[in-house]
């Protein structure tokens, strides 16, 4: 099996403090093909209000770093999880400019400005309507965010419900989401973006048959996979679990990238 691990975070994100040697020893232990190292860069800070851009001397730096001395077998892709673009997409497309990146999520973890823009992880679910109240913000940006340019591979759109409903306990789902969540699968559809299965560290993989079916209704055909690791043991949960639900789901491909460009692997 030729497994692959598109969304990974090291050191250079501020929520990770593992070398990025480490992850690739650890990709290397999983009998990982390819992984990709995706720091964060978000337009929004956690608690609203712009961010520092990238300090694209660290990320790069480590990364080359490591080329140097990759474990045989393991390709090594240099991405970025990018979120909020669509609040200032020149610079989104300033700050992606910067570095030879091969790979981009796209991701919502804020709030809109107008909202407050913090971070759904640091709100507090503490009833169904506060819930739903965020995921029509949640939803709301993701259908800004589809049709652009700063990004490949839309990720993981069912990020809320980490907190909302296995942290906080709340008891809400997507049932009145599911157009709208059409919607924007379209708009990443038509403009060539590809939608991840994001394995959450292993711990969310049937949650996404329905978005899987629901992406594929709505002409969308390119699927990345990643298991969000920000720690080496961590690295590669899921994927091979992650791959036998596309297959389950019809797909008989995957996708990767190289150069902001898709490449399409055989499950």
């Amino acid at each position: 099996m030729y497994l692959v691990d598109f969304h990974t975070h090291s050191l250079c994100s501020p929520d990770s403090d593992a070398p990025l040697a480490d992850m690739v020893r650890a990709a290397a232990d999983a009998g990982l093909s390819q992984l990709c190292t995706t720091d964060h860069f978000d337009l929004l800070a956690d608690f609203g209000g712009p961010a520092e851009d990238p300090d694209w001397g660290a990320i790069t730096g480590q990364y080359e770093q490591v080329l140097r001395a990759l474990p045989r077998g393991v390709t090594l892709r240099l991405g970025l999880e990018l979120g909020s673009g669509h609040l200032d997409l020149d610079r989104a497309r300033r700050v992606l400019s910067q570095a030879p990146l091969d790979f981009v999520l796209g991701s919502v973890h804020n709030q809109s400005p107008e909202a407050g823009g913090t971070d759904f992880y640091f709100l507090k679910y503490d009833s169904p309507a506060f819930c739903y109240d965020s995921l029509d913000n949640y939803f709301a940006s993701m259908a800004e965010l589809a049709p652009l340019d700063c990004y490949d591979s839309l990720a993981h759109v069912i990020y809320p419900l980490r907190y909302m409903c296995r942290r906080d306990g709340q008891n809400v789902t997507l049932d009145r989401y599911w157009d709208r969540m059409g919607d924007i699968f379209q708009k990443a559809a038509e403009t060539g973006h590809a939608l991840e299965l994001n394995t959450e560290r292993g711990k969310t993989i049937a949650d996404w048959k329905p978005v899987l079916e629901l992406f594929r209704a709505r002409g969308g055909e390119l699927v990345t996979l990643g298991s969000d690791a920000h720690s080496p043991k961590d690295v590669g949960s899921g994927i091979a679990q992650a791959q036998a639900l596309l297959r389950a789901c019809g797909w008989k491909y995957f996708t990767v990238y190289q150069n902001r460009k898709p490449q399409q692997i055989k499950l």
